[in-house]
């Protein structure tokens, strides 16, 4: 199966970078073929081709729980993703990131996709594990 995780760094960019390689990482070990893409750099990337989505992102504001307001726009510029399975995750933060999830998963169901599971990620190597209980189909 071909999978994206496709990130939003927002304030902690490296923090979700590492995040999102360990979740490729795990995602990988199940034996599936999997794409780290970057949204903040790789603003052209379509994701038509790929059967299962992952989109991460750290909040913006520390107490609101507000996210990028890019995410909404690069999905719906990249291709027909509506009826597509995936994942939402937000960086942990000390405050907001339920509300945070919550704003996240709003803008991925606007476009179409389908949520099978959301969380909300604090390490790699916690990610790394995650992936296996996204129960992944080949």
């Amino acid at each position: 199966m071909r999978v994206a995780v496709l990130f939003f760094g927002g304030g902690k960019r490296e923090r979700t970078a590492e995040i999102a390689r360990g979740l490729a990482t795990g995602i990988e070990k199940a034996g599936h073929q999997v794409d780290v893409i970057d949204g903040d750099r790789d603003v052209n990337a379509k994701l038509t081709m790929y059967e299962y989505i992952a989109v991460g992102t750290s909040l913006v504001s520390l107490f609101r729980g507000r996210i990028d307001g890019r995410i909404s726009e690069y999905l719906g510029s990249s291709g027909i993703i509506g009826g597509k399975k995936s994942f939402a995750f937000v960086v942990s933060a000390p405050f907001g990131s339920q509300r945070g999830l919550r704003r996240l998963m709003s803008a991925m169901e606007a476009e179409g996709l389908f949520i099978r599971y959301s969380d909300i990620l604090r390490s790699r190597e916690e990610a790394e594990v995650l992936a296996s209980r996204l129960k992944l189909q080949p």
